[in-house]
Order: structure tokens, then sequence, then C-alpha cells
């Protein structure tokens, strides 16, 4: 499985680098992807970011509007996520794969009783608190402004770290191949 996605991964990257003018699109649809509930299982998108951070760092594509585009896609998906939450309610519990697991629900109110509105930007950071952290604090109203705030922030926080991971990791193989 883990080949698979690999596989894929690169095949993505390769792609964005042969088609420049694609690159924040497809971003964009990773991002947004990546911080939907539920579709999060199905594309984990991290790894291409990461990669396409390694193309910034080469010069290929310009930083700011992958940049933007990343930050708007995740933040949309988190958006979603918490207007699912908020007009399906608890009875989301009942779909798969949360029907699954039925402890994820409780354990996520803790989590955004306990940390509120700083649990928005830490759950940003954590690939399975992702996506489904927007859905619970939309799920127990969590107030909208507040969300927001952390889902945006956090966002734009999030897609600029996973490129320059990219960026940082292609510039340290140099250094070290260099030496």
């Amino acid at each position: 499985m883990f080949e698979s996605l690999e596989a894929h991964t690169q095949q993505l990257v390769e792609f964005v680098r042969v088609h420049e003018a694609w690159a924040a699109p497809i971003v964009f649809v990773l991002a947004f992807c990546e911080s939907l509930a539920f579709i999060s299982l199905l594309v984990p998108a991290w790894a291409a970011l990461v990669g396409i951070g390694v193309l910034i760092a080469s010069g290929n594509l310009n930083f700011w509007p992958v940049w933007v585009a990343g930050s708007v896609g995740a933040a949309l998906g988190d958006w979603l996520s918490y207007w699912v939450g908020v007009k399906i309610g608890p009875p989301v519990a009942h779909v798969w794969p949360l029907s699954r697991h039925p402890t994820l629900l409780p354990k996520g109110e803790v989590f955004v009783r306990r940390w509120g509105v700083l649990g928005i930007f830490i759950g940003r950071f954590f690939g399975p608190l992702r996506a489904s952290v927007p859905l619970v604090a939309g799920i127990f109203r969590m107030p909208y402004w507040s969300f927001q705030l952390a889902n945006f922030s956090s966002a734009f926080l999030w897609a600029g770290v996973l490129l320059t991971i990219g960026d940082v990791v292609s510039k340290l193989i140099k250094w070290l191949w260099a030496a």
C-alpha cells in the first residue's frame, strides 16, 4: 500500500514539475482534500506538498501562488468539515469511518473543549486530527468567527511549513552531497 502511495506522490510531483501552470490548482485540491473530513483518509497529500516544496526550492515554481493555493484549499476543507458538523451534528457519528470508531467523537469533543480555538491550530499539524477537529468543532458549536480565525491562520502556517520543509530538505541534500 505504501509503495503505491509513494508512486502516486512521485507521479504527481513529476506532473507538477512538467506542467508548472497546474501547480497552484493541484496544490489547492490536495490541501482541500487533506483537510476535509472523511476524504482526508483517502487522499494523504502531505508528502506531495513536501515534494512540490522541493520543486519550489529548485526554482521551477514560484512559492507565493502555490502557498496561497495550498492555504486557501486547506482552510476551505476545514470550513466544509466544520459546516458538515454544524448541519448534521452528533448523528455524523453513524457515518463511516466514525461508525467503526465510536470513541473518536467523544475524544474529539474532550480535545476541542479542552483546547478550544488553540485545538483547531494544534489539530492542523497532526494527521489524524487535521480533518476531524473541525468536524467536531462544528458538531459542538464552536463559535463561527473563533473557528475561522484559527482555521485560516493555521492553514497559512501549515501550507507554508509543508512547502518549506521540501525547500529545506532539498537544500540540505544539496549541501550534504557537495560536502
